[in-house]
């Protein structure tokens, strides 16, 4: 169907509605003569009358009456959806697809989800955990959360949550055994918990700040994994040291569990974004879920 035929019917459902060409073009804002001569030419195509007109009056034809009864209940299902898709702007639901690493997710998404869920208890948040990279567009994710330097310059990223810092940590057992690093170097002669980064398919490099440069030392060690949980764990064992997210460490640094040491060379860096596709509309479940996130204050609670 052409555009103008679908604007012949409407006008024409509306003619019929109203039973007179003046009320029915101060509804669509169009003159009289306009209108008259759209339903003209819509009697041509159809080849058949639609309408008897007098000079007091409009009145559907037999063959207009059976295309009123046609089209009516068609543009009342076409109103319903255009209100349906008001109400899901004013009140989004949907799905929302979202890729972060474990820390991303424990420490920002996790925390949100109850008050999020009360506030849109149409939205689904699907929740995908790794420290892959993802291409969240062949992924068929909405968006991701990772550090911003390693954001595509395609995407659009916007931070949230506070600066990070991290934490090299082990168990009294151990130190008992080793003595206390004092610089980063030290670290040569430790037996040290890493990482493995899927992302690298290599284990990660421990990173610090010493004399104003930032630096990286690649340690080593009888046992590598790549669960940040599962190091915790291992260093409470008294297996070696560990880099983790301070706030992974923090309550057994304070019962003592786990001893803190180089924390002079562990500076804050710049917090997670979430990143997403840059499109001219975003969709309501996704916006206010991004909001949601950006609401996460940037500084820590104590700083």
């Amino acid at each position: 169907m052409k555009r103008h035929d679908f604007d012949d019917l409407a006008a024409f459902v509306i003619v019929a509605e109203e039973r007179s060409f003046t009320r029915a073009a101060a509804r669509l804002g169009i003159s009289s003569s306009g209108l008259s001569h759209m339903m003209r030419q819509l009697e041509e195509r159809l080849g058949m009358r639609l309408l008897a007109r007098t000079t007091r009056s409009v009145a559907t034809t037999e063959a207009g009456e059976r295309l009123l009864l046609t089209l009516q209940p068609a543009f009342a299902e076409i109103n319903r959806g255009l209100q349906e898709l008001g109400n899901l702007r004013e009140k989004p639901s949907g799905t929302v697809r979202i890729t972060a690493g474990k820390h991303a997710a424990a420490s920002l998404i996790m925390p949100i989800l109850p008050e999020f869920h009360r506030t849109y208890p149409d939205i689904r948040v699907e929740l995908i955990v790794g420290d892959r990279f993802e291409d969240i567009v062949a992924s068929r994710f909405d968006a991701g959360i990772r550090f911003g330097e390693r954001i595509d310059k395609d995407m659009v990223g916007l931070r949230i949550g506070p600066d990070i810092r991290a934490a090299v940590v082990g168990a009294p057992d151990y130190f008992a055994r080793h003595p206390l690093p004092k610089r980063p170097a030290d670290l040569a002669v430790h037996d040290c918990v890493t990482y493995y980064m899927a992302s690298h398919g290599a284990p990660y490099a421990w990173e610090f700040e010493e004399d104003g440069r930032e630096i990286e030392v690649k340690v080593s060690g009888s046992f590598m994994v790549n669960d940040s949980e599962m190091m915790i764990e291992a260093a409470l064992a008294g297996s070696g040291l560990v880099y983790v997210f301070e706030d992974f460490a923090a309550d057994h640094i304070r019962n003592g569990r786990l001893i803190r040491v180089l924390e002079d060379y562990c500076k804050p860096f710049t917090g997670y974004s979430i990143y997403y596709p840059s499109r001219r509309q975003m969709p309501p479940a996704l916006s206010v879920f991004v909001e949601a996130l950006r609401a996460i204050p940037k500084r820590p609670p104590n700083s």
